[in-house]
């Protein structure tokens, strides 16, 4: 077994392959390094494959089309303990990657570059690129998962390789770069990160990356991967933001410098807090899944807090709400009768009737959300019943 694999997922960089194996080779033979250089291949048209073979590269071909395709069936097929990995357009010089191996031989798992701490070389990156979207989605994924590291999808890392396979890294698109930072640190990896130099491709083509599109696709892994940040924490704000409303509309008009918050606003406070119960019983049901399937890790404090919500408690507490609602809607209609049917205030009515319905759609919400739940727990019973006691999730939730 080698020390190292140098990895480049290729596709249709005949301009440039040649030197990143040249700089790759000067890597390992300043260093003294055992290693080899791999070229991943994802379906080439031109030279690429010719020139990596003639300069010594090993190089294999991945069927499956995509960036992390092209990573994984690489680091599937490495030779090494260790991989560095970079992209094949010179983008980053591979014989400055000795810092990062080094971090993996003093005990790290994953070392990440990074160029925000680092140097960016001129039109190395666009404006948008450097100032908002790769900051952006850093920011996004380090207040999501807790992570430390300053640039989430820079191309060149190196890790352990056994301990990157050991994550069931799944996506074959550029997602796979945050797909990658985030089951490491959720599978609690020991992570790190030096500056690096960006430097201009050598292209003559437009790049592979499609901002917008490879941006969203990055934004929409982080989200599905944070039922905390999707579901609960919106959905919280939201429910208790249309009780609170509703708690004050329900006595009266608000004002509000110029404006005025009568019924109309009551209206839209229900919908709020009913959107916003939702929200939470529908992270409810995403962790739980994520756990079944093996998405996220297992969480012990949300198993023990979730599974006090039993079917018969949300049934008593959904009935509960639901026998208010229905009491206060029936006063409605009987002052309505004592009324002889006729024309209402509808400024007073409302008052009564909009928080005895939100409370008549909580219950129904809570009673079917309960069933829907009592159905997910009746899979988790039956996995945990498989599982050794001391560890009640396997290792490969995570």
């Amino acid at each position: 077994m080698k020390e190292l694999t140098i990895l480049m997922p290729c596709l249709n960089e005949a301009e440039t392959i040649g030197m990143c194996i040249k700089r790759a080779e000067k890597l390992l033979e300043e260093n003294r390094l055992e290693g080899e250089i791999l070229v991943s291949d994802n379906g080439s048209s031109d030279s690429s494959r010719e020139i990596a073979l003639s300069l010594g590269a090993r190089v294999i071909q991945c069927a499956t089309k995509g960036y992390g395709a092209a990573l994984q069936f690489g680091i599937e097929n490495a030779e090494g303990d260790f991989v560095l990995m970079g992209d094949s357009d010179d983008s980053y010089h591979f014989d400055e990657g000795m810092p990062m191996i080094e971090r993996l031989r003093n005990g790290y798992d994953v070392c990440m570059g990074t160029r925000l701490k680092g140097r960016i070389m001129p039109k190395a990156m666009p404006d948008l690129n450097r100032y908002i979207g790769n900051p952006l989605l850093t920011f996004i994924g380090r207040l999501f998962f807790d992570i430390s590291l300053s640039d989430f999808h820079c191309g060149m890392r190196a890790f352990r390789r056994d301990k990157i396979l050991s994550l069931n890294i799944v996506t074959t698109g550029m997602e796979w770069a945050s797909e990658m930072i985030i089951k490491a640190s959720l599978a609690g990896l020991r992570m790190t990160e030096v500056p690096i130099t960006l430097y201009k491709d050598g292209r003559a083509r437009r790049p592979h990356l499609r901002r917008w599109r490879d941006g969203w696709r990055h934004l929409r892994f982080m989200l599905l991967h944070s039922p905390k940040w999707l579901f609960f924490v919106p959905g919280f704000i939201l429910f208790f933001m249309g009780l609170l409303g509703e708690a004050v509309l329900t006595q009266g008009t608000l004002h509000i410098g110029r404006a005025e918050l009568d019924v109309h606003s009551l209206l839209v406070m229900a919908f709020v807090l009913l959107a916003g119960a939702q929200m939470v019983f529908t992270g409810i049901f995403a962790k739980l899944y994520s756990f079944i399937s093996g998405i996220l890790p297992y969480d012990e404090r949300f198993d023990r807090l979730v599974r006090r919500l039993t079917l018969e408690r949300l049934l008593v507490a959904s009935t509960a709400t639901g026998v208010l609602g229905t009491a206060g809607f029936l006063y409605t209609l009987w002052e309505w009768y004592n009324s002889g049917f006729s024309g209402l205030d509808y400024r007073t009515t409302m008052r009564h009737l909009v928080p005895s319905l939100t409370m008549v759609a909580l219950s129904v919400q809570g009673i079917y959300n309960g069933f829907m739940l009592s159905v997910l727990f009746l899979k988790t019973k039956g996995t945990r019943q498989t599982l050794p006691e001391e560890n009640e999730f396997p290792d490969r939730l995570g």
